[in-house]
């Protein structure tokens, strides 16, 4: 496991609300690290990535992400927090990178978010 592997499990999986959760690199759409068990298609990539550049259309369309629809409940230029039904998608934007964090209908939406966006700050501190 990488660096950035064990970032993931230990800040993110590791609360117990993060189901699925990766780092993507923004200038190259490469993936950097992925939790143990995910899997996101280069769809999905570019899909989080490109949330970022539209984030009124991204407001008003939703995210589509691994096949489901997600209707946004908040996007701005550093977070995108979208759901459906009980589950629900984070998206937090670094200097460098994407962030993303998935929760499921037996997680707190609420402690993935703030995981996440810990992560995020934890990589603005650090530049990336």
């Amino acid at each position: 496991m990488n660096q950035l592997q064990s970032l993931l499990q230990d800040s993110l999986i590791a609360t117990g609300h993060v189901e699925h959760c990766a780092i993507i690199r923004r200038k190259d759409f490469s993936l950097r690290a992925i939790s143990h068990g995910s899997s996101f298609s280069a769809r999905d990539i570019e899909e989080a990535v490109m949330a970022f550049k539209h984030p009124t259309q991204t407001r008003e369309d939703g995210l589509l992400f691994n096949g489901v629809k997600y209707k946004c409940v908040r996007a701005d230029k550093f977070s995108i927090y979208s759901k459906k039904d009980d589950c629900g998608i984070i998206l937090v934007k670094t200097a460098t990178l994407v962030l993303v964090g998935v929760y499921n209908k037996d997680m707190y939406p609420s402690i993935c978010v703030e995981a996440v966006e810990h992560l995020a700050d934890y990589f603005r501190e650090k530049g990336k």
